[in-house]
């Protein structure tokens, strides 16, 4: 039986995981909470509290574990990201150095690492892993998080060259679906614009022109692949695009959205709200290669089970 600790377990991605592998024969959950209680119960779960900033709850935690899913992090939206890009920095990198240290010193097999795809500069094509160049000036949006994420790949790396522990870094995309941040001072732009569109009567506001284009991967096909990181990693180090492969315009996305909930809605877009306007797609070939891994929920199939899941669990709950 092999002990799964999954941090950020009250988050997104960490809900996520937590229901998948608690599910998952011959696995045992651990889950860290520190802010936000429990939400999710059963017998295969130990919910454990830690300050992931603080090297002595990250050793107590880590005991007796032999995988680390590592998706507690500071995150926000693009008001945040325009506003205080600062916050997306220190606890982040703080947390992290600690986790891939005591998983060295404990030697733990598998550590993965989400990072994102915010390194990489605006094309009109999807972009590879080496299509990121270290010298190219990044995005100024997204100086700080970006190079946060670039010195934790690295750190990843140095620690899978020390032989005790095989680590896996995900460039995830925009990832959506069950347990996303709904709240509009919080989320992304996913989240936004369900909020927007289940709980309006009339229209629409979108931030910004809608002229950037995002790539948007469906929660489940992103557990799919941590699970075959987990199962089918060979190497010591592995780093790997997580993305649909392709992206589309947030305005096409509102329109999405609002054909898929069935409601008679207006679209307005508010250009004095901050925004990104870029346009990156990016591409997943190197999964599929390495591990056998494509995404299975095109855009509005998982569109279709976000809104089920929001009217059961949000408008309803």
């Amino acid at each position: 039986m092999k002990r799964v600790l999954i941090c950020g377990a009250t988050g997104f991605i960490g809900k996520n995981l937590v229901e998948r592998f608690s599910k998952k024969e011959g696995f045992q959950v651990r889950a860290v909470h520190f802010n936000s209680s429990p939400s999710y119960s059963g017998d295969n779960i130990e919910w454990v509290r830690a300050d992931l900033r603080d090297s002595q709850d990250v050793k107590r935690i880590m005991e007796g574990v032999d995988v680390v899913l590592q998706y507690a992090a500071t995150t926000t939206g693009a008001k945040d990201i325009v506003s205080k890009p600062y916050i997306h920095v220190t606890d982040n990198a703080v947390m992290n150095s600690l986790l891939l240290r005591e998983a060295f010193e404990q030697g733990i097999g598998h550590f993965v690492m989400p990072s994102c795809t915010v390194m990489y500069k605006p094309s009109e094509t999807p972009l590879k892993e080496e299509d990121f160049n270290e010298n190219d000036e990044m995005f100024h949006a997204y100086y700080g998080a970006g190079n946060t994420k670039v010195y934790l790949e690295k750190m990843c790396k140095f620690y899978a060259n020390l032989g005790k522990t095989r680590h896996t870094v995900l460039r995830q995309s925009n990832i959506y679906g069950a347990h996303d941040k709904y709240d509009l001072d919080k989320s992304h732009v996913f989240g936004a614009t369900i909020t927007k569109v289940m709980t309006s009567d009339d229209k629409v506001v979108v931030w910004g022109t809608g002229e950037e284009q995002r790539d948007f991967l469906y929660v489940e096909d992103l557990l799919d692949l941590v699970e075959l990181s987990v199962d089918n990693q060979a190497e010591d180090y592995t780093l790997i695009n997580a993305s649909f492969g392709s992206s589309i315009s947030i305005a096409d996305l509102v329109k999405t959205i609002v054909k898929v909930s069935e409601k008679p809605l207006s679209i307005e877009y508010d250009s004095s709200k901050p925004s990104i306007n870029t346009k990156l797609a990016i591409d997943n070939s190197l999964a599929k290669e390495v591990l056998g891994w494509e995404p299975k929920y095109k855009l509005q199939e998982g569109i279709k089970k976000t809104i089920t899941w929001y009217t059961k669990n949000v408008l309803d709950g």
